[in-house]
């Protein structure tokens, strides 16, 4: 099993952000996938989350009406649409696959700074 983010960089407070999770080495199609982010200095924050076929999506309040989570089955690909970046949302961004109870298998992260 491999997650690979990419796509994160520099943005400037109110601008936008797609960050892109590449997976391997297991059936894609069949997993719910979930983002967590991590700010400097503190703990794990959890994102979003889909379900296998992309139809039942959640979202933490702090993001609810900027960002957007998505998928592409074919691709094997998640993706993470942010819109309206405030400075808050600075953090390492991951990826991680979604099992009964757990989050099995991470990324090793896409890094998002919002600053001016």
């Amino acid at each position: 099993v491999q997650l690979v983010e990419s796509g994160g960089g520099l943005v400037q407070p109110g601008g936008s952000l797609r960050v892109s999770c590449a997976a391997s080495g297991f059936a894609f199609s069949t997993y719910y996938m979930t983002w967590v982010r991590q700010a400097p200095g503190k703990g794990l924050e959890w994102v979003s989350r889909l379900s296998s076929d992309g139809r039942t999506i959640f979202y933490a309040d702090s993001v609810k009406g900027r960002f957007t989570i998505s998928r592409d089955n074919a691709k094997n690909t998640l993706f993470l649409q942010m819109n309206s970046l405030k400075p808050e949302d600075k953090a390492l961004y991951y990826c991680a696959r979604l099992t009964i109870g757990s989050m099995d298998y991470w990324g090793k992260g896409t890094l998002v700074t919002v600053s001016s």
